[in-house]
């Protein structure tokens, strides 16, 4: 009831909290769940987060397969994603249940038309926007005043006693998932981002993390539902800190998670290595945290 009054005052974010509190609560009734997840998902659309959005609406679907707002909210995501194939697919799903559903219906039709003109710009033309964004990519990275650091070679390579006190072999864009930077197709950029939570040597990977993006609102969908390895519930988003590394002078940054991805970046002392930002996740006063820290020299933002 709570996110539904935020919902109404045009507050989603407010909305998006209020329902992850909600599904947080024990509860034994999937509809319930399922409609908290759809919920959730339309202000994360609202939010212009729309892959977390998309998350909500496949969670929400498994809970109730027959259950249309979820189904037309998840095509909705795939339209805002140019993914015109998988919305053509989840309309077609929701169709099945109610052939008459007039959003469904028109969005099929515009993602069908969409689908014809992307296959007939293929080709050469399709040749040039690749090497365009190829070759621009680099420049808009510069533009932003984020700084790159060129992934070492194994002989280079050498461990510090900050984050890389857990091995980051395997978790590199490339090698893990395949994701890299890129631009979308409003001129924005996305980043594969690592989050590594060293207390239980657990890690979460966003393959692509929109720059205009804040940290709290990936917080609160990665843990809407505690994870398993957090036997003493403690990982919730308004207990955890962030923090970067130097690792040229061996400190620490706290960053602020209502700052989004791109002010992170462009903080004067945050490198990216590899392609891949990492932000570190420690749980505010733990008795791991004031051992984790100690000794380290911490700057708070």
């Amino acid at each position: 009831n709570e996110g539904n009054e935020y919902f109404r005052e045009r507050d989603y974010r407010r909305a998006a909290i209020a329902y992850s509190e909600g599904l947080r609560k024990p509860c034994e009734d999937p509809e319930l769940r399922a409609v908290l997840l759809t919920n959730r998902g339309a202000a994360h659309f609202h939010l212009r987060n729309y892959r977390s959005a998309l998350s909500d609406a496949v969670q929400a679907k498994k809970l109730k397969p027959t259950h249309l707002k979820a189904i037309i909210r998840g095509a909705l995501c795939h339209m805002e994603l140019k993914n015109f194939s998988e919305a053509i697919a989840w309309c077609e799903e929701g169709l099945r249940i109610d052939p008459k559903e007039k959003k469904l219906v028109e969005m099929r039709a515009k993602a069908d038309k969409l689908k014809v003109n992307t296959k007939a710009a293929k080709g050469p033309a399709m040749l040039v926007t690749c090497f365009v964004s190829r070759s621009t990519l680099g420049s808009l990275v510069e533009e932003r005043n984020i700084k790159l650091v060129p992934e070492p070679s194994n002989e280079e390579e050498e461990i510090s006693d900050g984050l890389a006190e857990m091995s980051l072999d395997g978790f590199h864009s490339d090698n893990a998932v395949g994701a890299k930077v890129h631009l979308d197709a409003d001129g924005n950029l996305n980043w594969p981002v690592l989050f590594l939570y060293p207390e239980h040597e657990q890690t979460d990977f966003i393959a692509a993390f929109h720059e205009n993006s804040r940290f709290i609102d990936h917080l609160m969908v990665m843990f809407a539902e505690l994870p398993p390895w957090d036997l003493e519930r403690k990982y919730l988003p308004s207990n955890l800190e962030l923090y970067f590394e130097d690792e040229e002078r061996a400190e620490l940054y706290e960053l602020n998670p209502e700052h989004t991805l791109l002010q992170v970046l462009q903080h004067q002392r945050y490198f990216v290595k590899a392609g891949t930002p990492t932000v570190l996740a420690l749980v505010k006063h733990s008795p791991f945290s004031k051992k984790y820290l100690l000794g380290k020299k911490v700057h708070r933002l």
